[in-house]
């Protein structure tokens, strides 16, 4: 009776021990805000040579990338050898950065990196489209 009794007790600690480890792993995680918000830029430039390209790349890489928030984030040059009738080609340089949240995204618009890449580059710009949308 003394060992069943003791393996209860040992039982039932286990079992709170785990109890409390779950809770304190659930209450670790970051919360779900929403659905993430893909950002997609497409840059038409003025100087479309690959030179250009490769310097607003350039520019992409260095202002934009590790905003906080920032779940993904890729760019490049239109991929030339895709010529598809449903492709658009009107563009020379892709962005595409996914936020964990609509605060992430909203913060990344005002934050000071951001709004230097824009200071620095606009004047190179022919066109900027920006498609925003969620992603569950």
């Amino acid at each position: 009776m003394r060992k069943v009794v003791g393996f209860a007790v040992v039982l039932t600690v286990a079992v709170g021990v785990a109890v409390a480890w779950s809770n304190v792993r659930a209450k670790d995680a970051a919360p779900t805000k929403g659905p993430k918000i893909v950002h997609s830029v497409y840059f038409s430039l003025k100087d479309s040579s690959p030179q250009g390209r490769e310097k607003l790349i350039a520019a992409c890489k260095k202002y934009l990338t590790k905003h906080p928030g920032e779940v993904y984030f890729a760019v490049g040059p239109l991929a030339e050898d895709l010529k598809r009738p449903v492709n658009d080609r009107d563009f020379d340089v892709a962005l595409l950065i996914v936020f964990e949240d609509r605060q992430a995204h909203d913060r990344y618009q005002d934050a000071e990196r951001h709004q230097q890449f824009i200071a620095e580059n606009k004047d190179t710009w022919k066109k900027v489209r920006v498609f925003d949308s969620t992603a569950e």
